[in-house]
């Protein structure tokens, strides 16, 4: 049986590290900063991207290569990296392939540190980009293009937003105008959907969710689809294109390939530069959690489907917003990308605002208050008194976060004490 056919659940467990006779059954921790090599021609040859190998962690290392391959596997890319944190991933790949003078098309509902790093931190770096509804037709996104447009970006379930991207039909647009689609699948995980095999060009990752699962290592990571060509757009991309001289004049697309290229560059140029390595050590803790992904993902699915389903017909809550929920705006489109259910994550607002929400944070006795989501255990999370704490009850319903939503990420317990320890936290609204 060809590996490349095995289904996911096989890849979670067994993708990335094959063993040689006698070689470790675990992936190893390389826990060194350097490589020892014979001679300086053998090193050299590293420099210049001529030979495969290691000469510092800074770049590359042998336990992070490994577990990049199997989240490159799981996902159906051709090649991936990891980084030290979904945001540098997000980053790096956007980074990639803009500079001075590109211009960015994104959903408007991504993670605020994302929108944060897209609108304040890389506009620093002149680098402009147009927000956009995930609802928007093909024409209204059409109209955000410009020519130096150089990416598109959005995320499958939005965080904390939980909108439903239509990968299709952003993939469409973005080809349409010759820039590829980079899709944030941290919420999902390749193991309820695979952005490339959507039209997805570029899939990230912030591994410290879901794929590590126990909330012990920050970590992110970047596959390339090896579908976008290019050499077709060589007047957009000139650092993947032209002769990188800080490399003696590789043209990455051409040496590297369709299905390397972009990776490639993002480590020897990106990675060299700014060293956003994730640790061997949190690589090996990412791995674990890999290895019971498809184990998991069908557990934090259910357990938010049923607390989903009991907050709806409770008269303090004023709606509920998750795409399992046959009435939720984005049911039809989870179905279609996300069949098997989309994530663990659940918001919905309180009747009475401000101090029902605190009420009810306070009586939580099972869901940890905390600003984490997708661990193994639950936790939950009012914004307006933490993550939204500085903005006041009308920039807080502008921005979609009303003093009443309640978050919360819906972890491995039994589902039937998650719903009796919020059904006691809504009692006490009502004796508040």
């Amino acid at each position: 049986m060809n590996e490349g056919s095995y289904g996911i659940n096989t890849k979670c467990v067994q993708a990335g590290y094959r063993p040689g006779n006698g070689e470790p059954r675990q992936i190893p921790i390389i826990q060194s900063t350097t490589f020892k090599y014979d001679t300086s021609e053998d090193m050299g040859r590293l420099f210049d991207l001529e030979a495969s190998g290691y000469f510092y962690s800074r770049l590359q290392n042998p336990t992070c290569d490994l577990v990049a391959a199997k989240i490159a596997e799981l996902e159906g890319g051709t090649a991936g990296m990891l980084t030290s944190s979904g945001q540098a991933a997000n980053f790096f790949a956007l980074f990639n392939i803009c500079e001075t003078g590109s211009h960015i098309v994104a959903s408007s509902t991504i993670y605020g540190g994302t929108f944060n790093l897209i609108s304040v931190t890389m506009a620093k770096m002149g680098i402009e980009a147009t927000f956009v509804s995930p609802d928007a037709t093909e024409e209204e996104l059409d109209a955000a293009f410009r020519d130096n447009t150089r990416a598109m970006f959005g995320e499958t379930i939005a965080n904390p937003a939980l909108t439903v991207l239509d990968i299709e039909k952003f993939a469409r647009v973005a080809h349409r105008h010759g820039v590829p689609l980079i899709v944030d699948n941290t919420f999902p995980t390749p193991v309820n959907c695979r952005p490339i095999e959507w039209g997805a060009d570029i899939v990230t990752h912030s591994t410290t969710k879901y794929m590590d699962g126990h909330g012990s290592a920050v970590g992110g990571a970047i596959v390339d689809s090896g579908h976008f060509d290019w050499m077709a757009h060589a007047d957009k991309y000139p650092g993947l294109c032209t002769p990188d001289e800080s490399y003696h004049g590789i043209v990455y697309a051409e040496k590297f390939g369709q299905g390397g290229a972009f990776i490639t560059k993002c480590v020897s140029q990106l990675m060299r530069d700014f060293g956003c390595v994730q640790s061997p050590q949190s690589a090996f803790y990412l791995n674990l959690g890999l290895e019971s992904l498809h184990v998991r993902m069908p557990r934090h699915v259910e357990n938010a489907q049923a607390v989903a389903e009991f907050l709806q017909k409770q008269p303090q809550v004023a709606y509920v917003n998750y795409s399992g929920l046959p009435g939720n705006k984005y049911y039809e489109i989870a179905q279609k990308y996300m069949p098997a259910g989309g994530c663990g994550v659940v918001s919905f607002e309180l009747k009475g605002g401000r101090p029902a929400a605190e009420a009810f944070m306070k009586a939580l006795r099972l869901a940890a208050i905390e600003t984490h989501v997708a661990d193994a255990r639950t936790c939950c999370l009012n914004p307006a008194t933490s993550t939204h704490r500085q903005m006041n009850e009308e920039q807080l319903i502008k921005a979609g976060v009303p003093a009443g939503l309640i978050r919360i990420s819906c972890g491995l317990e039994d589902k039937e004490d998650l719903i009796a320890d919020l059904a006691q936290a809504l009692r006490a609204i009502d004796h508040a």
